[in-house]
């Protein structure tokens, strides 16, 4: 239970870390020429390559092959992450496509196209008494997934821009810091494993480290080229709005489905957990290698924050409250 509260606690703080970067990229703005000085673009470009090579070494592969038998579970929760969750953004694109509301649509759809995060599933599925196991295995394989998908996903409405290059030039920027980092890492798993263990808390604070500063570096350049000038308020409410809908969405639907496929109550709290996960760590890292333009990252990184903070805060609480019914119900 200190490990618990520990973790949320860490979490919180993470929180809280991420709105004092953006006040300080508000208050002191990091400027393309401070690059010369201090090369904060090429530092967070090292930690990309780094924190996936990480993501490689940390992956446990017995884990992941220990549960493969248990498919129409990893089947429904993929789903939920890459098929559940983009159509429901993409049902709307009709209604947008022509529209002013397309950039906060495609925003939303880039939310959507992320995969799973790791940690706070896995922790939060061990709150609640879920199929941990189960849990391990498919954040491991939702990372492994979302480097194709996701891409994939939003190169039908992303346009080459001058400055990302052409789709050769993303597809490349992915291979260099993304995929062969992770395979690399896998590659070294066996003579690092201990190691990465060992030191599992100082890789996660670099982890922090490295979205800290894609954050304060992409509001930098909003606050610097007066990016919010030109985004009204109702739209941070219809971000806020759109992304605790999806949640909520997805979350009843991988219920319902789980429930009709007569799945163990611990299965079921696994395929609600892990399915309506997003990924800040994916989507912070995505956001600087599929070239998109500079004056729209802080619009797509806004819902991925705001969804990250309510899935935090939401999920930890339905995870203690599940926990404690189930505790009752033994008693």
């Amino acid at each position: 239970m200190k490990l618990m509260t520990t973790i949320f606690n860490k979490q919180n703080i993470f929180l809280l870390l991420l709105i004092v970067m953006v006040l300080i990229a508000k208050l002191f703005p990091f400027h393309e020429s401070y690059n010369q000085y201090v090369n904060l673009s090429g530092f967070i470009d090292w930690g990309i390559a780094g924190i996936f090579l990480l993501y490689g070494l940390k992956l446990n592969l017995k884990e992941v092959v220990k549960d493969v038998s248990n498919w129409k579970l990893h089947l429904l929760i993929q789903s939920g992450t890459f098929l559940i969750f983009p159509l429901l953004v993409f049902i709307f694109y009709p209604l947008v496509k022509d529209s002013e509301y397309y950039s906060i649509w495609l925003s939303v759809f880039f939310l959507a196209s992320l995969p799973s995060t790791v940690s706070s599933s896995v922790v939060m599925v061990s709150i609640a008494k879920g199929n941990v196991t189960s849990a391990i295995f498919n954040a491991s394989i939702s990372g492994l997934i979302g480097i194709i998908i996701t891409p994939l996903f939003m190169s039908f409405f992303l346009k080459p821009n001058a400055e990302a290059g052409n789709q050769g030039e993303i597809i490349q920027q992915l291979l260099i810091k993304v995929l062969l980092p992770i395979i690399l890492g896998v590659v070294l798993n066996p003579f690092f494993k201990k190691w990465v263990t060992k030191y599992s808390n100082v890789i996660a604070e670099f982890d922090r480290l490295i979205i800290l500063l894609i954050v304060y570096e992409s509001f930098s350049t909003a606050f610097v080229e007066n990016i919010f000038v030109s985004v009204p308020s109702i739209v941070f409410l219809v971000l806020a709005f759109s992304v605790v809908f999806l949640f909520f969405s997805v979350y009843h639907i991988l219920q319902f489905i789980s429930t009709k496929l007569k799945f163990k109550p611990k299965d079921i709290i696994t395929t609600t957990f892990c399915g309506s996960k997003k990924s800040l760590v994916h989507g912070s890292l995505f956001l600087l290698v599929l070239g998109i333009p500079d004056n729209h990252k802080v619009l797509f990184l806004l819902p991925v924050m705001i969804y990250h903070s309510f899935q935090l805060f939401y999920v930890s609480w339905l995870a203690n409250k599940i926990a404690k019914k189930n505790i009752d119900a033994r008693v």
